[in-house]
Parts: C-alpha cells; structure tokens; sequence
C-alpha cells in the first residue's frame, strides 16, 4: 500500500511540474497567444492586479468549491494541492525562463507548451488522488452527460476564452491552437498515463509477492 501511494502520488506531483512548465511556456510564446485559461487569468490581472499564478490559484479555489458543492462531496487532498502547487509551479517557470522575442522561438516554446499541458494533465489525473478544480468540473460534466471528454474540454476551453477575452486577455491563433487541440491531446495521454501506472503497481505487487 505504502508503495502504490508513493507510485500514485510522483504521478501526481510530476504531472504538475509538467503541466505547470507547459503553461509557462506557451505564455512565454504569447506572440501567438496564451491559453484560454490564462486569457482568463491575465484579463483579471490587469484589472485587479497579482500575479497569473495567483489568479490560477483563487479560480481553482472557486471551480473546487462548485464542483464540490455538485457532487455534496469534500474534495480529495490532490485537488486542493493541485489548486495550490499549480499556481506556485506557474510563477516559479515564469519567473526562470528568459523572455522571448523571436517568432521562431514563441513557436517552438508554444507548441512544445501544448504538448506538455495535455500531458501533464494526464499523468496527473491518472494518479487519482483528487483531479485539479478545472478538470474536477470537466469529469463532473463527462460523468453526468456522457460526452466525450475532448470535446466537453474543448467546450470549457471555448467558453473560457471569451470571457477572458472580453476582460482584455491576449488572444491570438495560440489561443484558438489550444481551445481545440488540447482536448484531444489529453483524450491520447489520460489512457495511456493510466495504463503506466497500472501496469507499474501491477509490478510493484508482483515484485513485492516474490520478495
């Protein structure tokens, strides 16, 4: 047991740095556009001040409260740590990485950015110790109706997009890249994260039977 919650849980924290080093990669890339979310983010930013990790973590702390208060249920200790450590990991990338001026490197950083967040998604919400406050709200709705998770994601992402647009977030072609894009990536990763780590305990536990 001791075993599969260290196994679960370096699932969980690795998957935010991934995810978190994608996200401030992609805003590090914002001549092309940010993410819908950090749209959202950096819209409230300008009016109200703080940081984007900031503003990442007071929105989490609001989706986790709805998404609880849908399911009447307390939320697991992965997702408040989720709502935290994400925006703390957000600020310290931005923070570390130089700022770019090229198109070529705003590209380069955008898209690698992409395909970190949908996998960084992934191998942390296989782990399930407690899914983040976006992504609870996203299962919730996958869970209740039946869709399909890339395109309730996209929808999420969609709608996102236009309020944080109408706060007077940087959108570009970036921003519809991930709207659409990301969804799907993580349909690829989720599966494929969760058949690692059950393949990794399912060794765990033989190992541990022939020791």
């Amino acid at each position: 047991m001791r075993k599969e919650l260290i196994l679960r849980w370096s699932f969980f924290v690795f998957g935010l740095i991934i995810l978190a080093f994608g996200a401030a990669l992609t805003i590090e890339g914002e001549l092309l556009g940010i993410g819908p979310w950090d749209v959202l983010h950096y819209g409230i930013f300008l009016h109200l001040g703080l940081t984007i990790g900031s503003w990442s973590i007071i929105m989490g702390f609001l989706l986790l409260t709805a998404a609880s208060i849908a399911t009447k249920k307390l939320p697991k200790l992965g997702a408040f740590l989720n709502m935290l450590l994400l925006g703390m990991f957000m600020d310290f990338f931005l923070w570390l990485l130089p700022s770019i001026d090229s198109t070529i490197g705003a590209v380069f950083s955008f898209v690698l950015g992409v395909v970190l967040l949908g996998f960084g998604i992934g191998l942390y919400v296989s782990a399930d110790v407690g899914s983040g406050p976006r992504d609870s709200i996203m299962i919730l709705i996958v869970e209740k109706t039946g869709w399909s998770l890339k395109w309730v994601r996209n929808g999420m992402e969609v709608l996102v997009l236009i309020l944080g647009w109408a706060l007077g977030g940087p959108v570009g072609i970036g921003t519809i890249i991930i709207a659409f894009f990301l969804g799907p990536i993580v349909g690829y990763s989720l599966p494929r994260c969760k058949k690692l780590l059950k393949y990794l305990l399912a060794k765990k536990q033989h190992q541990t039977l022939a020791a």
